[in-house]
Formats: structure tokens, sequence, C-alpha cells
């Protein structure tokens, strides 16, 4: 299994469960057209784990 260190590394999963000691504020952000979504900030001592893998997943970066 990878572990990712680095600033601006990302997580990409269906289903990710997240822990940490302090959880932020949601915020509601814009995604595409009116869909919207919600952004949180995880502090001290974060951890996150994909549980289920993404279904459509372009391989381009």
């Amino acid at each position: 299994m990878t572990i990712l260190y680095n600033v601006g590394d990302e997580i990409i999963g269906d289903k990710i469960v997240c822990e940490a000691r302090r959880i932020g504020d949601t915020n509601v952000i814009n995604k595409s057209g009116r869909h919207k979504a919600q952004k949180i900030q995880l502090k001290d001592n974060a951890r996150c784990r994909i549980l289920k893998q993404a279904r459509f997943l372009s391989d381009k970066k």
C-alpha cells in the first residue's frame, strides 16, 4: 500500500473514510453547473483510507 506524505498529494475514490484529532467546519463549494459539494479540513494527525474504488477514472493526468 502506498502512503502519501507530500503537500498536494491526492486520493480519489467513491467512498473514503478519514480520522483526525480536529475537524474543521464544512464549506459548500461549486463543482459544475448547479452541482454542489462539501469541503472539510482535517488537522493534527489526519489519515484517510479508500473504502470503495472510483468506478469511472481516466488514466490521463
